[in-house]
């Protein structure tokens, strides 16, 4: 997979690590279905497990409104 690479300049004041932002950013690209859980697990620099388990710190649900995805994401799950 081609990745994008990005460089953000943010205020100091904002309080954030380069990780958080990856994670909200991942994060948030999975909830609207732009990305799958083992791609947005990838742009944040984690495994799948890791991912799923910090997803709820950033008020992030696992679940995807798609069965498709679902259902893609347990198979791969498996795969691996």
């Amino acid at each position: 997979m081609g990745m994008t690479t990005f460089s953000i300049q943010l205020p100091e004041s904002a309080c954030i690590t380069e990780f958080d932002a990856k994670v909200i950013l991942a994060g948030e690209l999975y909830e609207r279905g732009r990305l799958s859980l083992g791609q947005a697990a990838e742009v944040a620099g984690l495994s799948k497990r890791a991912f799923i388990e910090i997803m709820g710190k950033y008020g992030f649900s696992i679940f995807s409104d798609s069965i498709e995805d679902l259902r893609r994401d347990i198979k791969n799950a498996w795969i691996k």
